[in-house]
């Protein structure tokens, strides 16, 4: 629960902060980060301070998300190798101008370029999300739309063609800002979940008037009819999980506050049978102004913890097996107003990601933030976080050190490797400003594996899966999903820091729940791990 809401019934912002204190309790998370990164201290590595050049003046156009009150949300990046070359390319929303799809031409381990694809002129995007809806090995293309969103299947060679109708998949026009997806058992689709916001053609809007959201599931080689989701609260993201390990996913959804005013609340559904949790399934209320979600363990136990991004208060929840529970103040994550001196007004926190950027076996996490637009009560001088994860299990902001400390008002971002070289590079979609390339120079960063799965049949990039890997005593746990961020997702090799060993061991947990025994890998490489494949 956030500050902001808190504040409603409590009435100060230190009453908020005691109840925190009384949350952390509850959690033990202090003591599981703490166990989860006392290997650093006995490894011997020195913690990097994270670099990055600026490598967006040498793109071959200046993009920008841009428009009026009907793109002050949105304006995600998706992030996918269209032509099969190891290389992630980019296809980048505009809002009211058109899409840009950027072709990735980097040189392995050389400086970060890309030349202009072709794309179907694409106006009112919102976002998009990879994922390869038809399992024949070539990347495809969901594009949410202020409009009819569009099913853009991959060809060859980064050349798509409109399957929308053809999959028999919605095509009325809503403002769609939110999209998750996965494989549900027996099925050669994947179920779709989009999130839909305000109803733009409501008289009585826009507050109040949030959409319905729509749950869309195959009927053999095509799409039944929507199944709504109701109520709506005006979604900002949306990510299937299988957050219990128990092989049953659950959709959550981080809903905008902003319209949808006092009657609703964060979300979660559950599949067989599709239903609303609430208090009888544990499902404690929560409101927030909710914008982005990120999901990643973080305390080494196996079960993902999620990240909630909002207006005011940047929330990371720790994962219990039953719920979730906000981290102790002191964890370093809350990010509530700029660290750049200047304006200290709350911050507005939009797509989240975790990923360890200098290598060193712990996830860090990066959040893109911005004004709505001319909000005066929230910062206007608000620059994305770095926030590295320390020896001791807590964050440290770093983004001025790294250089990327720019003010740009953050929309949708990723956190991919864009020349192979084993760091992660950061892309920022800015609102009426140009998008942001970011090549990370970390010196002195750790080894690292980006481990790529594949499964014959539907769901080749086997969605739903979890991959363990070992060091020592340790697992780090990533899970492979579909949705999340802030109208941004990417479809890339999980990549994993490993400090100073030189190699791991791996096992993969399949969608299916039959697991490949552990391997040993040798460190600074990427690897393909086929199912059934010793």
């Amino acid at each position: 629960m956030s500050c902001a809401h808190l504040i409603d019934s409590l009435g100060s912002r230190g009453a908020c902060e005691a109840r925190r204190f009384a949350w952390s309790h509850q959690t033990g998370f202090s003591l599981k980060l703490g166990v989860l990164s006392a290997f650093l201290l006995t490894s011997g590595m020195a913690l990097a301070e994270p670099q990055f050049i600026d490598r967006s003046g040498d793109l071959p156009i200046e993009h920008i998300y841009a428009g009026g009150w009907e793109h002050f949300v949105g304006g995600g990046v998706a992030l996918f190798d269209c032509n099969g070359d190891g290389r992630i390319d980019l296809f980048a929303a505009g809002g009211d101008r058109p899409a840009s799809l950027l072709v990735n031409i980097s040189e392995p381990d050389g400086a970060l370029a890309f030349k202009v694809g072709k794309t179907p002129t694409i106006l009112d995007t919102t976002g998009a999300y990879p994922l390869d809806i038809d399992s024949d090995g070539v990347m495809d293309l969901m594009v949410l739309r202020n409009g009819a969103n569009q099913l853009l299947r991959g060809t060859s060679d980064c050349h798509f063609e409109d399957a929308t109708a053809a999959l028999t998949l919605p095509q009325d026009e809503r403002w769609s800002t939110a999209f998750s997806a996965l494989w549900e058992p027996g099925q050669t689709l994947p179920t779709l979940a989009i999130g839909n916001y305000v109803d733009a053609t409501d008289p009585k809007g826009p507050f109040g008037t949030c959409d319905t959201n729509w749950l869309i599931r195959p009927e053999g080689a095509t799409y039944g009819a929507p199944l709504s989701l109701d109520p709506g609260f005006c979604p900002l993201s949306m990510l299937f999980s299988d957050w219990r390990r128990d092989g049953h996913p659950l959709l959550r959804v981080s809903n905008d506050r902003q319209y949808y005013v006092r009657d609703g609340y964060e979300q979660m559904w559950s599949l067989d049978p599709v239903k609303e949790w609430g208090a009888a399934e544990g499902w404690a209320s929560l409101r927030l102004w909710g914008m982005g979600i990120a999901s990643q363990d973080v305390t080494g136990d196996g079960l993902p913890d999620v990240m909630l991004t909002s207006m005011g208060d940047q929330m990371l929840m720790a994962n219990t097996g039953a719920g979730f529970a906000t981290v102790p103040y002191a964890t370093g994550t809350f990010a509530h107003k700029p660290y750049l001196p200047g304006d200290g007004r709350p911050s507005t926190g939009w797509h989240a990601e975790f990923g360890d950027m200098d290598n060193d076996g712990l996830v860090d996490l990066f959040i893109a933030k911005g004004n709505v637009d001319q909000m005066p009560g929230m910062a206007m001088e608000d620059p994305n976080n770095l926030l590295m994860q320390s020896g001791d299990g807590t964050f440290e902001e770093k983004g001025d050190v790294a250089g990327i400390a720019t003010t740009a008002r953050g929309r949708g971002a990723g956190l991919v490797d864009l020349n192979n070289d084993g760091l992660l590079d950061i892309v920022v979609i800015n609102r009426r400003a140009p998008l942001e390339i970011w090549q990370n120079a970390t010196q002195d960063s750790g080894n690292w594996l980006a481990l790529d799965l594949h499964q014959n049949g539907a769901n080749p990039r086997a969605v739903g899966a979890f991959v363990e890997l070992r060091i020592g005593g340790r697992v780090q746990t990533k899970e492979l999903t579909i949705g999340g961020g802030h109208v941004s997702g990417q479809a890339a090799p999980l990549h994993f820091g490993l400090g100073t060993a030189s190699e791991a061991e791996v096992r993969v947990i399949w969608p299916d729940q039959t697991a490949t025994p552990w391997r040993v890998i040798r460190a600074n490489q990427q690897t393909r791990i086929t199912k059934n494949t010793p």
